[in-house]
């Protein structure tokens, strides 16, 4: 039992050093050459410390998720809406994972050490940049995501790709059905300008970028996945409803 909790120790440690080098490092690109705002901090202080998932659109393949630990952890040390001075990198917020495509995580050094900072990787049959069709999670992954609810929240992007107002895949609903967590719609803007999709380098500079942290949705776990899959859509506003008119053409 004490090597055990001498591992998870160590393990926490590790996982808190990533979190402060990796926040260090990023902070400069969105809260000095950009400016960063968010809002629903209140609906952050109110949530128990575990079986919360985070559904967010997607725009970066590293930002949105390194953006939203740097929140978690402001808020913890009373920021509102923005981040101010990163002192709450000494002891940030870690008691959140990501899920994130193994493919992806598995491509550079840089995502590699990301990984310790939280990252549950699942195994997908596609890529945004073929025309192979989607497959769902592996059961194996969803067993995964559903193990670290338990301790954790969880950020999860149901559409799987950056490319705006794309379909999701029904991994998320079967998830929610099964584990009925909270569910807390996130939309992020302004990322996609900002930074290039696939690192942390900037695109440009004096770009607002927006985090909004919306109210729980209430959610009829007897409903169909496709059902919830729509409700989810509409909420993280990547439904049709919020497509340019002329993307619908």
């Amino acid at each position: 039992m004490g090597k055990f909790t001498n591992r998870i120790k160590n393990a926490n440690l590790v996982k808190k050093l990533v979190h402060c080098v990796v926040g260090l490092c990023t902070y400069p690109g969105i809260a000095v050459a950009n400016t960063l705002r968010f809002r629903g901090a209140e609906q952050l202080k109110k949530l128990p410390p575990s079986n919360v998932l985070f559904v967010c659109n997607h725009q970066t393949y590293f930002l949105d998720v390194i953006s939203m630990f740097h929140i978690f952890s402001a808020v913890k040390w009373g920021r509102k809406d923005r981040l101010g001075m990163p002192y709450y990198m000494l002891n940030p917020f870690t008691r959140v994972n990501y899920v994130a495509a193994e493919q992806t995580m598995k491509s550079s050094w840089m995502s590699r050490l990301f990984l310790l900072a939280g990252g549950l990787t699942v195994r997908r049959t596609w890529n945004e940049n073929s025309k192979e069709q989607r497959a769902g999670l592996d059961p194996s992954d969803t067993r995964k995501i559903e193990r670290s609810l338990l301790n954790n929240w969880i950020i999860t992007f149901p559409q799987g790709t950056t490319t705006p107002y794309a379909p999701a895949r029904k991994g998320t609903a079967l998830i929610i059905k099964h584990h009925k967590p909270i569910v807390i719609p996130v939309v992020i803007n302004g990322f996609s300008k900002a930074f290039n999709k696939t690192g942390v380098t900037l695109r440009k500079r004096g770009t607002l970028l927006t985090v909004t942290f919306k109210e729980p949705l209430e959610i009829d776990y007897e409903a169909s996945a496709q059902e919830i899959t729509a409700q989810i859509m509409d909420a993280i506003e990547q439904s049709k409803t919020f497509m340019p008119e002329v993307m619908k053409h």
